[in-house]
């Protein structure tokens, strides 16, 4: 480009540059935020500007201007504004919340239902209970209701007290006016406490809050105990006047007006000739056993409302409280006050329960409404709403039962059901006309399998047929529900339609079941006679799968029908099988040979001693060989005039038995041998049994010389001369090359010289390797025994080399440690790959006072065992690794591991060092 163009382009980017350098009018309020160079920046310096708690304005105006250049970064001010925006929902809802707990608090008569009803709607507006003020409005509300029910709850226990009190007075009155006035304390505090408690109750600022039904009962009990109380004092007060003043009136009370007129000497009254009549004695026995009698009656009654009270019914409390009350009343005067006492406590608990109760079943009622007004507000629909209404009424009938009825409630509860029912009815009325449709498609279905049974009459496709009626059924079962009684009659129908459907096929089954049991029976025949035969049984098996091929059952009944035609041929096999496997398993003298070497191997396993197992496998290959000579017979081997081995042509290839005696196994070895066999002939040792005899050389025996022999004598052609190579082609001979040129005559017939006869002639005059002789046939029993026992042999012979692995660095170690050459462990423990010259050089640096660091040495050694280096280390072998590649001509570490082994043993012993020197030596030793 020239410098004129140049000189043109300039002023054209200034611009440009003019522009970006501008500044944004909101990149000071946010921090820079819009001229941050990444997405990331700016959401950085956004995030850092909303710590600073902006305004919601403020919020809005950067999050419009840079939502449209860089979304990911105007996300955090899209949650912020989102929080600010439903906090401020939130705040409106709470304070809306609030103001309605605040008028029900403020309200003189809190209903209860208004207050349980506003935690419940204001939950499901969204309002934040959790916070304030609504958290303390909530516990506000809740106080209130809980006093409000606990004035209620003390309203009935104060009417029981109230009615308890005053049966008090009324037993007292038919008690002598002596034991009243030594109650008219204990009754006047008692009646003064009922009245302040009472007065504690109305005063309460919360007693206008409770049900209307409460404060009634209140004042009637309070009017009744008063007017009890007053008439009591009154009687009293004049019987002790007449006690005192013989001319004073008599009191109102029969019982007392009667002690009094007997005390002043006066005649009783004649309305009352029982009350003038003298008081027959009773007798003592007759007064006690009436005692007992009427002390059992009422601890009768007393532990029955105890049970009662303790159990929480609320049903059967009421009759068994006014059962005890009738058993006072009629045995109170042969009673003792401790009896008294817990019979009025027991009748206060149920007087208790019977008001909670009451109220209980209140409360039951009110929810009840709430959920059927809810079903009516919302409709579960179907099944689900007709259940519900159900089990609510249930619900409903429970609660009359425990408590006393609410026709207000109830009216309410009922319209609500019946409004709600309304959904069931138009629920039914669908289920209705599915009904019919369903019912029409079943009996369309039953017409089809009708017309399917006329058209396949002469059908013999069984299987064809199976799989139609089994699609029936199916479309029988999916084809809907129907009610219990539409179902039971268009079940008949279909039962006979699938029965004449089903006919032929039942006739077949039968008929095949029927041929199968005869070929049981034949199978039975042929499994029991003693000489199995197998074309039969493979006959009678054909014919077997043809039927089943050709008309099937059911799978469990053929499985079944299979098994019992199969267990009798089966039965016949095994006992086949076990024939021969006991012709088998008698062991012959090879066999038993064998087993007692595995056998003689397994405990030399057990000793741990190498040359044993070694000696012990190597009697055990020779008896696999048939070659095994015992130790019993190696004293006459020795001395004997020929060397006693085994041929391996022996007749039958058995091993000799144990416990043949050594002369005659000799003996009869040497006159198998041939005569013309020499002295160099004669093996010195069996290599394959690894077991050396010396034998003394036998006398030669002249050679007979050969007449004759059979065969061809030309030179190449014996067995015992060795085959003259022939030449090979040369390179580019046609294979095919023949005499005559290897073309057809005019017949299209080959010459008959053949191109592979001189190698095959040459293949068969060869003379091919012997194999290897590997003895006589095992048994079962033994070939298992001996592979067992080499097995077991292998993995000691494995555990005891490890085992001397181990051994052999820990007294090297220890040699180094202590440094010590005599610890150092011999050539043959260190094996072949420690030359006698490393180990002069370790024992060398072991004798010398320490030098040298090992450091450099144990990182050769590692990339020597190619093993992991520490991580402390990394970089120093890195370092060396490096060096190691400019030296080109200098040994691997691979090369000099004996010399850097040497090294480390100069230096002082070092415990940071000893596992890294442990695990090269274990890898670069073993190798």
């Amino acid at each position: 480009m020239s410098k004129s163009a140049k000189s043109e382009t300039t002023p054209v980017s200034a611009p440009s540059q003019a522009k970006t350098a501008e500044a944004h009018p909101l990149d000071g309020l946010t921090g820079g935020a819009f001229s941050a160079a990444t997405s990331g920046e700016r959401a950085a310096r956004i995030r850092q500007w909303l710590t600073t708690e902006p305004t919601a304005e403020q919020m809005a105006e950067v999050y419009k201007d840079l939502a449209n250049r860089d979304k990911g970064a105007a996300k955090p001010l899209k949650e912020k504004l989102d929080e600010v925006k439903r906090s401020k929902g939130q705040e409106a809802v709470a304070a809306e919340w609030a103001d309605k707990a605040n008028a029900l608090l403020g309200l003189p008569k809190l209903n209860l239902a208004d207050a349980l009803a506003w935690q419940r709607d204001a939950a499901k507006a969204g309002a934040p209970l959790s916070k304030e003020p609504l958290a303390s409005l909530k516990v506000q509300l809740a106080e209130r209701v809980k006093t409000i029910e606990d004035l209620q709850h003390r309203t009935q226990v104060q009417r029981e007290a109230a009615v308890l009190i005053a049966q008090r007075i009324e037993v007292l009155s038919i008690k002598p006016w002596r034991d009243a006035e030594t109650a008219l304390e204990t009754l006047r505090a008692d009646v003064a406490h009922w009245q302040a408690q009472a007065d504690e109750i109305a005063q309460d600022k919360n007693w206008a809050s409770v049900d209307a039904k409460f404060p009634p009962l209140l004042d009637a009990s309070r009017g009744q105990l008063v007017a009890v109380w007053e008439a009591f004092q009154g009687a009293l007060a004049t019987a002790v006047k007449a006690a005192e003043d013989p001319a004073a009136p008599l009191p109102a009370v029969p019982v007392w007006a009667d002690a009094l007129r007997a005390a002043r000497g006066l005649p009783a009254l004649a309305s009352e000739p029982t009350a003038r009549a003298p008081k027959a004695k009773i007798d003592p026995a007759v007064l006690k056993d009436m005692r007992e009698k009427a002390t059992t009656i009422v601890k009768a009654a007393l532990a029955k409302l105890e049970h009662e009270v303790t159990e929480g019914h609320g049903k059967a409390t009421p009759k068994v409280a006014a059962d005890l009350r009738q058993a006072l009343k009629e045995n109170i005067r042969n009673i003792d006050h401790t009896l008294e006492a817990a019979a009025h406590a027991a009748l206060t608990a149920a007087g208790e329960l019977e008001g909670w109760q009451r109220w209980r079943a209140d409360q039951i009622r009110e929810e009840l409404v709430a959920k059927a007004e809810a079903l009516v507000a919302k409709p579960m629909g179907g099944r689900k709403q007709q259940d519900a209404l159900r089990a609510m009424r249930e619900l409903w009938k429970t609660s009359d039962q425990g408590g006393t009825p609410n026709h207000a409630l109830w009216k309410r509860f009922d319209d609500a059901c019946n409004e709600a029912h309304k959904v069931v009815e138009a629920w039914l009325e669908k289920a209705k006309e599915q009904a019919e449709v369903i019912k029409a498609q079943r009996r369309e279905l039953i017409e089809e399998v009708q017309a399917w049974a006329e058209a396949n009459k002469g059908n013999t496709d069984w299987k064809h047929q199976i799989r139609s009626l089994n699609g029936f059924v199916e479309k029988w079962t999916a084809a809907g529900h129907l009610n219990e009684k539409t179902f039971a009659e268009i079940q008949p129908q279909w039962k006979a339609a699938m029965d004449a459907a089903d006919g032929p096929l039942k006739a077949a089954r039968a008929e095949s079941l029927a041929h199968r049991k005869a070929m049981i029976e034949e199978a039975q025949v042929l499994g029991a006679e003693p000489q199995l035969r197998i074309d039969a049984v493979k006959h009678l098996q054909q014919r077997w799968q043809h039927e089943a091929q050709g008309v099937p059952i059911e799978r469990k009944q053929e499985q079944k029908l299979w098994d019992a035609f199969r267990k009798p041929i089966d039965d016949a096999f095994q006992r086949k099988t076990a024939e021969r496997e006991k012709a088998a398993s008698a062991l012959g003298e090879h066999d038993r040979l064998v087993v007692e070497l595995s056998k003689a191997l397994d405990a030399a396993n057990a000793s741990g001693d190498v040359q044993k197992i070694r000696a012990a496998m190597a009697d055990l290959e020779a008896g696999l060989r048939g070659q095994y000579v015992p130790p019993a017979a190696a004293a006459p081997q020795a001395e004997a005039p020929a060397v006693a081995e085994t041929a391996p042509d022996a007749e039958e290839n058995q091993a000799p038995a144990l416990d043949t005696p050594a002369p005659e196994a000799t003996e009869t070895i040497a006159e198998q041998a041939a005569p013309e066999a020499t002295e160099a002939e004669a093996p010195a040792e069996n290599t394959d049994a690894e077991v050396a005899v010396a034998v003394p050389a036998a006398p030669a025996k002249p050679a007979k010389p050969v007449v004759a022999m059979r065969g061809d004598d030309r030179p190449g052609m014996k067995k015992a001369d060795p085959v003259a190579p022939g030449r090979g082609g040369k390179f580019g001979d046609r294979k095919d090359a023949r005499p005559g040129g290897g073309k057809p005559d005019g017949r299209g017939n080959r010459p008959a010289d053949n191109k592979f006869e001189p190698y095959r002639a040459e293949r068969e005059d060869r003379a091919r390797p012997a194999y290897e002789e590997r003895g006589p046939r095992l048994g079962d029993a033994a070939f298992r025994a001996q592979r067992e026992a080499f097995d077991h042999a292998q993995h000691a012979l494995r555990k005891l080399a490890e085992q001397a692995h181990g051994e052999v660095l820990t007294h090297l170690l220890s040699a180094w440690e202590k440094r010590d050459p005599a610890l150092l462990p011999n050539a043959q423990e260190l094996g072949k790959l420690v030359t006698p010259a490393t180990r002069t050089a370790w024992m060398q640096a072991l004798s010398a006072a320490p030098k040298g660091d090992a450091a450099e040495p144990l990182l050769r050694l590692e990339i020597a065992a190619e093993l992991p280096t520490p991580a402390e280390h990394l970089s120093a072998r890195r370092m060396l690794q490096l060096v190691l590649l400019t030296k080109r001509n200098d040994p691997a570490p691979a090369q000099t591991w004996g010399q850097d082994a040497a090294k480390v043993l100069a230096a002082s012993y070092d415990a940071a060092h000893v596992r890294r020197f442990q695990n090269v030596l274990k890898a670069l030793i073993k190798r």
